[in-house]
């Protein structure tokens, strides 16, 4: 199968590499894995978890699903045990780990980290989110997990919320989105305002959006609110505290919105919703979470020829 070939032989760096047919397909392969599971389907693979960032839900969910499908999993969550603070080149690391397994998983602080580890081994890799670049399997569990509390993808109405110029959760799903013609709503301060070349691309796919400073404008249309928080580490302490706490989602907030919203967030959350509004019926990021689960499962099993 042509999908197949081309994860394995390639991996997975951005959604764009992925066209709409597709992205369905992986879809359609996670629902199954949730439905069905898949023991044993990997057993005798091998999986490195390379992680020069912090990462609890993507990590764990990549080994989960590697371990649920009977795959095995080396590797390190903590770039200072590596080679690395030896000076060791990005390339030079993943050229020796690539030698060593079927599939590498990487995190890494630099935009383009990914590509450039693609290009160091013939080992397939998974972008596991590089900078403020891309996070392209978090995007396909959003996608999965849209698709299964709204019944559908095509013309749903989508507010993105917080950091989105740092978000690259955001800037991942925003871009599969235009497959699928929504309706985007983009709220966030000017100084954290979506990327050029990301309103340029949804421009050029002719995908309606907006820009709001505020989630009230919004909250009342869409189907799916994307909350995200101050991304922390990409800012100076001054600039920080000056974002923190700027964009706060209450519970009060929700008096008048459509029955079928549903609020989802890439997580971690630090202090952009109260937590009330996890007994809601709107409150769907913790099965959204479970979800990437079941979608790593199948993009590791496409990955691997399975």
């Amino acid at each position: 199968m042509q999908m197949k070939h081309k994860l394995k032989t390639h991996g997975l760096i951005s959604i764009q590499d992925l066209n709409r047919d597709e992205i369905l397909f992986i879809l359609k392969q996670a629902e199954e894995k949730k439905k069905k599971g898949a023991k044993s389907l990997l057993h005798g693979a091998l999986m490195a978890s390379c992680f020069y960032e912090p990462s609890t839900r993507t990590r764990l969910s990549f080994e989960a699903a590697m371990k649920r499908l009977g795959g095995d999993v080396i590797g390190f969550s903590d770039p200072s045990i590596t080679s690395s603070v030896k000076g060791e080149t990005l390339h030079d690391t993943m050229k020796a780990i690539g030698s060593y397994v079927d599939v590498i998983i990487l995190r890494h602080p630099y935009d383009g980290a990914a590509r450039l580890a693609s290009l160091a081994t013939p080992t397939p890799v998974i972008n596991a989110g590089d900078g403020t670049n891309q996070h392209p399997t978090q995007t396909l569990l959003d996608l999965f997990t849209i698709k299964e509390c709204q019944g559908k993808l095509k013309g749903l109405q989508i507010a993105f919320v917080g950091d989105l110029k740092n978000g690259r959760t955001v800037h991942s799903l925003s871009l599969a989105c235009a497959h699928f013609d929504m309706r985007l709503f983009f709220v966030s301060p000017e100084s954290l305002a979506l990327p050029e070349e990301i309103c340029q691309a949804l421009k050029k796919q002719g995908i309606k959006f907006s820009f709001h400073r505020t989630i009230e404008e919004v909250i009342g249309k869409v189907d799916i609110l994307y909350m995200t928080r101050i991304q922390k580490e990409r800012f100076d302490p001054a600039s920080y505290l000056h974002h923190k706490g700027i964009y706060i989602l209450k519970e009060s907030m929700l008096h008048n919105v459509k029955k079928n919203l549903k609020i989802l967030h890439p997580l971690p959350r630090v202090d952009e919703m109260e937590s009330s509004i996890d007994k809601t019926p709107y409150a769907h990021y913790f099965t959204q979470a479970e979800n990437g689960v079941y979608v790593r499962q199948a993009i590791l099993a496409l990955v691997l020829g399975k």
